[in-house]
């Protein structure tokens, strides 16, 4: 089976990569593919990489920042023709993806099984109300009530504009529209969420639509040593805004931690080499988040998915600091589950965030709420329903097989 993902966010390697490194490699032969990335993301998971053409990572963000789409069209023929010279060389009998959109063109130009990772808050039927206004640069202009207002009207065209280049590659290839941008995202024989129905409830949903369960993973990075530096009669906040969290909203968090008695690690994720920090908040490039979400009061992170889970997963209400769409649906459901508080990164200021922190430290509710979310993460082990499920996302091909084994021409 081949794995493959895009490589824009640490969270789009790590999370493919803790599900591959699992998988049974006495059964299966596992294969592993993404764009350049920070080594940490698979150090400790048995996998060599291969190497496979992705938008510039720095670019790329400065792209979601402005609220412009990522790829063009130029951009995904090129996608699709390294998959089908990567389907070559590795002859896969299953693909397992992860926001690598033209993976849904590729693999059914070769016919081969694709299963498609995304989290249920993006899916097509997902419960929502609504969808939240990301802070895309109309809105510093013209205000987040302002613009929500409109939102209703815009989205449609909004997201009509993000799909067309796929829709354009796909009739190139000769295949049908995808049906919008929701519903490319979790197109594949198989759509797996890494999610529970508990944080991130859907309605009528396909029989090949399955909750994986939160992939667990954490850098094997050495555990920060508290004791000197930090008074054991305060509170703990891990903060990370992670490889996508917006840097403006780390600098008011900063001033915030400084002015509290409270004790802080900060992970920056690598992205920044200098970094002024208040004496109470100790940084480092990496930290072991499980561990760390353990200890403190709550963690502070971008919103996304990725640290959230870990917090939760560890019963830690979450302070959610998010900019774009897919950070705004995440923090949006742990909002509603009574686990977490959400400040839109551009109204992150000191005075919003200090209310913020008085209440993630004080209120037994988020507390609570967060415990139970760290129950349904419990109950929802996604290497074994991955193992699981993995004979029927194969069957089609197990069963090809032996009739060509079988058939006298």
């Amino acid at each position: 089976m081949l794995f493959v993902s895009e490589a824009i966010t640490l969270a789009q390697v790590v999370r493919l990569a803790a599900l591959a490194a699992r998988v049974d490699r006495e059964r299966y032969e596992v294969y592993f593919a993404c764009g350049p990335f920070d080594e940490i993301a698979l150090v400790g998971s048995g996998l060599e990489p291969l190497p496979l053409f992705t938008i510039d990572r720095r670019r790329a963000l400065e792209k979601i920042e402005r609220g412009e789409r990522l790829y063009e069209p130029a951009v995904l023929e090129r996608y699709v023709d390294e998959e089908l010279d990567l389907f070559e060389r590795v002859r896969p009998d299953l693909v397992i993806g992860d926001f690598r959109l033209s993976l849904a063109v590729s693999a059914r130009l070769r016919g081969i099984p694709l299963a498609t990772l995304i989290n249920a808050y993006m899916s097509p039927f997902a419960e929502r109300a609504s969808f939240p206004v990301p802070d895309h640069p109309i809105v510093s202009l013209v205000g987040a009530t302002r613009a929500a207002r409109h939102w209703p009207k815009v989205l449609p065209v909004a997201f009509a504009h993000f799909v067309a280049p796929l829709e354009s590659v796909r009739k190139r290839r000769g295949l049908t529209p995808s049906g919008g941008l929701l519903e490319a995202l979790v197109d594949g024989d198989f759509t797996l969420y890494p999610d529970v129905p508990e944080l991130c409830p859907t309605r009528n949903l396909p029989a090949k639509h399955r909750y994986l369960g939160p992939i667990p993973w954490s850098p094997q990075a050495a555990m920060v040593d508290l004791g000197p530096r930090f008074r054991e009669d305060r509170p703990l906040v891990y903060v990370t805004i992670g490889s996508s969290g917006r840097y403006s909203a780390l600098a008011s968090v900063l001033q915030v931690v400084g002015d509290l008695p409270v004790n802080a690690v900060l992970a920056t994720a690598g992205r920044f080499e200098r970094l002024d920090a208040p004496a109470n908040v100790h940084v480092v490039p990496f930290a072991p988040g499980s561990i760390l979400a353990r200890k403190a009061s709550f963690v502070v992170t971008n919103g996304g998915a990725s640290t959230s889970y870990q917090a939760l997963a560890e019963g830690k209400p979450v302070l959610g600091i998010p900019s774009n769409l897919d950070q705004y649906l995440a923090m949006t459901a742990i909002e509603r589950a009574g686990a977490g508080r959400l400040v839109r990164a551009g109204e992150a200021t000191p005075r919003a965030l200090r209310s913020a922190f008085s209440e993630l430290l004080e209120s037994k509710d988020l507390r609570q709420g967060a415990r139970r979310v760290a129950a349904a993460f419990a109950r929802a082990d996604c290497h074994e329903r991955f193992q699981f499920w993995l004979p029927e996302m194969l069957g089609k091909n197990e069963r090809k097989a032996r009739h060509e084994h079988t058939s006298p021409h």
